[in-house]
């Protein structure tokens, strides 16, 4: 699947955020976590990185996507996290997704879908429903195969 984004236009920088997004689904996956990594970007620049953290923190909210957002948060001083773009290895769950909208953030770049917890477009629309206050622009699919792949893998292991 191409990465096609903005007026139909390949945006490599998606391809190079979404790869650092890769090495913390990586360093989640060495952890024992479920391999899920993000990363947010501001102005052009890497403002956090995050992974899951649920088995280490002991905490079902330890998603890398929330992991994220208290960074960035912390990070510019206010929940308002308008000019954010976060990169995601996984299709956002119903939380994830819910706590970007309420963040308001401005872009979405997730890699993989899921198909028994996304939240973005394969289950459910969070990311766009016009009933909500705020909408984030999406851009799925990008490197869906490698993000994809690790999470196999993953999963693989777990069950041998």
């Amino acid at each position: 699947m191409d990465t096609i984004s903005r007026a139909g236009q390949i945006i490599e920088k998606d391809l190079f955020f979404m790869g650092l997004a890769i090495e913390e689904a990586r360093k989640a996956f060495g952890d024992g976590e479920a391999p899920v990594g993000a990363v947010a970007v501001k102005d052009g620049n890497i403002i956090a990185r995050a992974r899951n953290m649920k088995e280490s923190r002991s905490d079902p909210t330890s998603h890398a996507e929330i992991e994220l957002l208290k960074q960035v948060a912390s990070m510019l001083g206010g929940w308002r996290l308008t000019g954010v773009t976060v990169y995601v290895t996984l299709e956002p769950c119903p939380m994830c997704a819910g706590g970007m909208v309420l963040a308001r953030i401005d872009r979405l770049v997730y890699g993989a879908p899921d198909p028994k917890m996304g939240a973005v477009r394969t289950l459910y629309r969070i990311a766009d429903d016009p009933r909500l206050n705020h909408r984030i622009e999406v851009t799925e699919g990008v490197m869906a195969k490698e993000c994809g792949d690790i999470l196999t893998s993953f999963f693989k292991l777990k069950r041998a």
